[in-house]
């Protein structure tokens, strides 16, 4: 089984509590206006890996457990038989060692469609925070990358780690990681409204100019 993934790292600090492994998948069919993450969409990219291979990278980039697992994208409903997969050797994972890190997976497609077409998948999550990203909102609670977005907790698990950030505010400043491959830049995270644009502007006064920035089509 393979799954085209754009990238994986560890450890994302600002896409759920704690430290946690980041999966972004590549393709997504929704391509929401105002997106950041547009390198993400093409699904013909050749980023595909077995899930096997992305289990055990998981396993073996922290010394312990990690707190949780995000997956992201690009959309991870897309990708419906390999995303089971994918939440079936976590879960394998998680029931092994004992360890208690929780699993939290973005989507564009509305909370409605997400139970309707993919129940059995929801059952493997601990949260989701489901429904497209809409320009024209704030971003004003942690975590979303627009107001109509909600973190939605579907295991006991998730109630005790997310409750207290249910109706947390974003935290200016601490909302994104940026990190450096190559010539590549990236960020992790949900920038607040004109967020990325100061970033590209600091840094062509400082001669790095962004040639292909992926919040711009």
């Amino acid at each position: 089984m393979q799954i085209n993934i754009n990238k994986a790292h560890f450890p994302v600090t600002v896409l759920g509590p704690g430290r946690r492994i980041g999966i972004w998948v590549q393709g997504c069919k929704i391509a929401c206006p105002g997106c950041i993450s547009q390198d993400t969409w093409d699904s013909q990219s050749n980023h595909k890996i077995n899930v096997a291979q992305l289990l055990s990278w998981c396993r073996k980039v922290s010394d312990a457990p990690p707190d949780g697992i995000t997956i992201s994208g690009g959309e991870p409903f897309d990708q419906p038989t390999a995303l089971s997969a994918l939440l079936d050797g976590l879960i394998a994972w998680r029931t092994e060692t004992g360890s208690n890190f929780d699993i939290l997976c973005y989507s564009g497609y509305p909370l409605k469609t997400l139970r309707q077409k993919h129940d059995a998948m929801l059952k493997k999550l601990d949260a989701l925070i489901p429904e497209p990203y809409l320009e024209k909102h704030g971003a004003n609670k942690i975590w979303r990358g627009s107001d109509n977005q909600s973190l939605q907790l579907l295991t006991e698990r998730a109630q005790l780690s997310y409750a207290p950030y249910l109706s947390a505010d974003a935290q200016p400043g601490k909302n994104l990681q940026v990190m450096l491959d190559g010539d590549q830049v990236w960020t992790i995270g949900i920038p607040q409204r004109g967020d990325m644009q100061k970033m590209e502007a600091s840094c062509l006064e400082q001669g790095l100019i962004f040639r292909q920035p992926s919040w711009r089509s």
